[in-house]
This record gives C-alpha cells, sequence and structure tokens, in this order.
C-alpha cells in the first residue's frame, strides 16, 4: 500500500529510529517533514529519501520554533495527515541524589513538552483542514511501563508520555485525530550502543542486552500510520525477544 499524496513530520529525524522512520514512511509513498536540531542530517535525510522532504530544523522546547515548524508544513504542504513525535534525550546514569537540575529539565523538556507543544500544533492543523483529522504517533519507550536502575528523568517523562496518548487520543475524537505509542525495547541505534558492552540491571549486576533492527521499528510505524482514522493502535511494544524485561518487575 502507498501513502501518495498524504504528509508525514517526524521530528528527531535526523538519526537512529527517526531516521528509520522517516525513510520507511517516504518509501511508502508519504510527502515528508523532517526536523531536529542540527541541519547536516536532515538534509543528507532528505537527499536519501524517494520523494519530497521538506527539510525544516527546530528546537521543541521552544513554543515559537514549533509554531514556526507547523507553519512551514502548512505552507509547503496544505495539511498534515501524520506526526511522529520521535524526538528525545536521556540524562546520565547517575544516582537520583546526583543528578543535576539541568539535567532533569532537559530530558522533561524535550521529551515531555516537545511532544505536548507539536501535539497542539498538529491539533490546530488537522482539526480545520479537508479532509479533517490525522494521526498522532508517539515513540514511547519499554520506560513508559517499568524503569532501568539510575533512571528517574527518562522514566518520568515517558511515563508522561504515556498518560499524553491517552489524553490525545480521547480528545482527538471530535476531530478525528488517532493518537496511538509505540513502545520500544533496545533497537540497534547508537543511543543502544551500551547494550553490546552490558547495562546495569536491577540487582545491581551488569549484563549485556540483545538489540534488533530499527527497520522492524519502522516497518510498525508505517503500518500504525496507514491505518484508516476509524482504526487505532492506542499501545504497541517491539522489543528484542530475549531482552530482560518479562521478569523484570
Amino acid at each position: 500500500m502507498t501513502a501518495t499524496g498524504r504528509i508525514a513530520l517526524v521530528t528527531g529525524a535526523g538519526t537512529g529510529i527517526g531516521r528509520a522512520v522517516a525513510l520507511a514512511l517516504s518509501a511508502a509513498g508519504y510527502s515528508l517533514a523532517v526536523t531536529g536540531r542540527r541541519v547536516e542530517p536532515l538534509e543528507q535525510l532528505a537527499r536519501e529519501a524517494s520523494g519530497e522532504v521538506l527539510v525544516a530544523p527546530s528546537d521543541l522546547t521552544d513554543p515559537a520554533s514549533v509554531d514556526a515548524l507547523f507553519g512551514a508544513v502548512k505552507e509547503r504542504f496544505g495539511r498534515l495527515d501524520v506526526l511522529f513525535n520521535n524526538a528525545g534525550v536521556n540524562a546520565p546514569p547517575v544516582n537520583i541524589e546526583d543528578l543535576a537540575f539541568e539535567q532533569w529539565k532537559a530530558v522533561i523538556d524535550t521529551n515531555v513538552t516537545g511532544v505536548f507543544l507539536c501535539t497542539r500544533a498538529a491539533f490546530r492543523l488537522m482539526k480545520d483542514q479537508s479532509p479533517r483529522g490525522g494521526r498522532i504517533i508517539n515513540n514511547g519507550s519499554i520506560s513508559a511501563d517499568r524503569p532501568r536502575p539510575n533512571s528517574a528523568p527518562y522514566t518520568a517523562s515517558k511515563h508522561a508520555v504515556l498518560g499524553l496518548t491517552k489524553s490525545t487520543a480521547l480528545d482527538g475524537r471530535k476531530y478525528d485525530i488517532a493518537c496511538g505509542q509505540i513502545d520500544i525495547g533496545n533497537t540497534e541505534t547508537p543511543m543502544a550502543a551500551k547494550m553490546k558492552s552490558g547495562v546495569l540491571q536491577p540487582d545491581l549486576s551488569t549484563k549485556i542486552e540483545p538489540t534488533f533492527d530499527v527497520r522492524h521499528v519502522a516497518d510498525a510505524v508505517v503500518h500504525m500510520a496507514g491505518l484508516p482514522l476509524d482504526t487505532n493502535i492506542l499501545q504497541m511494544t517491539i522489543m528484542a525477544t530475549k531482552m530482560p524485561l518479562i521478569g523484570r518487575g
């Protein structure tokens, strides 16, 4: 199935999951808007994509920057069908008593406030376009359900994203806006490189954990994006089969 004529916006599109999803959406026929803080990886992505791409760097923690981003999408394409709220950051894995306020705030500002600002802007665009409506897909995490050691900012942010997903799914009904979340465990990206050298476990041991190919995440997001608006995947978990999640608590 192709999506010729449909428009998708991917945040954090320059690397990792965002990059893989953007390229998969492009291959499926979507025209793209891609954003991130650095223009160079976005421009490289645009060169590799199959179709039309709007490169629009932005700061998702800044309301004015987010509004400008969505204004550029509207000006270029006239509408938005899919928003993939992917951009996210983490903090150093330190004991909570050693965590700096600035490190906490940086994670919450990007992972929670950034998702809210993009969702708000998407609502304003999607509810008034014709045909009305669209789909928002949030990148959650296994951490939306249970934490790793020394992960308070990231875990708190992903629990908050799950609440935003559910509220958005409810509040979007009257505008034909669907919202779902994909929770990802140990896909092979630079952010997960530490899994191969060993990560701290709840019992304070250190173990190597398995990873899986990011293309499977991309395929899952394309599937979610392609559903008709009367059908929604509210929450999907995709993970390395043998990662130590089941039985973790």
